[in-house]
């Protein structure tokens, strides 16, 4: 009984664990679920891009919200804001090429809550 206990218990540990794990989006980005919404981080160069959905993974227009990304490389912290994108992205600049273990931090505003969403590179 405590066997089946103790398995029942890592199963349920396992599943909440791999729950906010970061999948592969359609934009070949990391994904996380933030409050229910899917958050795709894509980057290149000097340039990143955050793909938003609703709860149901569709599109969410950016027309009119503020976003911001706190990055982190190298002990050193910066704090981009993003511009809104049609249909549904926020787009910043960065001022070097991000490296691999950059932390980035997606915060905004969605239907009246705070989203945040944490990335780190590869």
């Amino acid at each position: 009984m405590i066997l089946r206990t103790l398995m029942i218990a890592a199963v349920s540990f396992t599943l909440v664990a791999s729950a906010g794990a970061e999948t592969k989006g359609p934009n070949g980005g990391m994904v996380v679920r933030a409050d229910d919404h899917p958050v795709e981080f894509v980057f290149n160069d000097q340039e990143i891009v955050f793909f938003v959905g609703d709860h149901d993974g569709k599109p969410m227009p950016t027309k009119g919200l503020k976003a911001r990304a706190v990055v982190q490389v190298g002990g050193k912290t910066t704090t981009v804001n993003l511009s809104p994108a049609e249909p549904n992205r926020f787009v910043g600049k960065l001022a070097a090429p991000l490296g691999p273990k950059a932390r980035v931090v997606f915060s905004s505003v969605f239907e009246g809550h705070n989203l945040q969403a944490r990335f780190v590179t590869p």
